[in-house]
């Protein structure tokens, strides 16, 4: 006798498995029961290591695409859609980009984010849809998120997207999966059973975390959004990032706090210009013009070369 259609067979999905070192958890004092969460957690920057050579292929494409006038999307559902979302709505005020350049799919929009829609991340049908919605073409990239690698949702995703011609990456925690086999390149930390079984908000979504900030960071660095570890195309739209603008001047030029302040008034805010008109000794419109020259690239535009 056959199950309902429907049923799944989650016995052979590594984020399925019983962990064995939390067993009696529930037994456990508050100490014992934090620290066998943070053993666990140990294990997650070990896990992404071992995908440092596939991230980096992702972060070549993604660049490729970007560069070519493409966009980065992001698709996932549950924790894996949330964690995309987080990771695209943080690239603006980081790194001055598009609100459209690096996008966040979530099943059940955006409603989803705060709300469990679980449905929906059945419905492949959707997860095209999402894609369709937003005009997806062959210059872009997407990246399927799904812990288990086998959500509908971002399966039916990944096909269409694959059906246009864009490339493809499958962000998963289970070797050897649906995601992994349908994407064109394929990323795959496997940290090993979950604390709270399938609870995978917990280690599979710190390692999900820890791959995207290195896909986008790897990528803005690559782009010119940074000058040697400083955020210098960040928007200095509120009191803080005002600040932290002054002193990422200061830091790239050596100028004292009222020549940073001053330079940074002269070029509007802009942090760039603010930088290469303090080295050059030229004014704000000049800097300006030079990092157009360079598209942007702050290096570039001082005359020390870039890649």
């Amino acid at each position: 006798m056959t199950g309902p259609p429907d049923r799944i067979d989650l016995s052979s999905l590594a984020t399925e498995l019983r962990n064995p070192a939390s067993t009696e958890i529930d037994t456990l004092d508050t100490v014992d029961l934090v620290s066998v969460i943070n053993e666990e957690d140990r294990k997650v920057a070990a896990a992404v290591s071992e995908e440092l050579p596939n991230i980096a292929a992702a972060v070549d494409a993604i660049t490729s695409a970007l560069r070519d006038g493409g966009r980065l999307v992001y698709v996932g559902a549950g924790t894996s859609g949330r964690l995309g979302v987080l990771d695209a709505s943080e690239c603006p005020p980081t790194f001055n980009t598009d609100p459209d350049l690096v996008i966040g799919l979530i099943a059940g929009g955006d409603h989803a984010l705060r709300h469990p829609i679980e449905h929906v991340e059945d419905q492949p049908e959707s997860g095209a849809k999402a894609l369709q919605d937003i005009g997806l073409t062959m210059r872009d990239v997407v990246v399927g998120i799904a812990a288990s690698g086998r959500t509908p949702f971002v399966l039916g995703a990944i096909q269409y997207a694959r059906s246009v011609g864009t490339t493809t990456v499958g962000l998963s925690n289970s070797p050897d999966s649906a995601l992994a086999a349908v994407a064109d390149l394929a990323i795959t930390p496997v940290v090993g059973p979950e604390v709270i079984t399938g609870s995978t908000r917990m280690k599979a979504g710190t390692a999900q975390k820890m791959v995207l900030n290195m896909l986008t960071t790897a990528t803005m660095v690559k782009l010119g959004k940074t000058y040697g570890n400083l955020m210098v195309d960040v928007q200095p739209t509120n009191a803080k990032l005002r600040e932290r603008a002054v002193r990422i001047v200061r830091e790239a030029t050596g100028a004292d706090d009222s020549h940073a302040r001053d330079a940074l008034e002269r070029a509007a805010g802009d942090v760039k210009s603010a930088i290469v008109a303090l080295v050059l000794g030229i004014d704000a419109t000049a800097a300006r013009s030079r990092l157009d020259t360079a598209n942007g690239v702050v290096r570039r535009a001082l005359g020390e070369g870039a890649p």
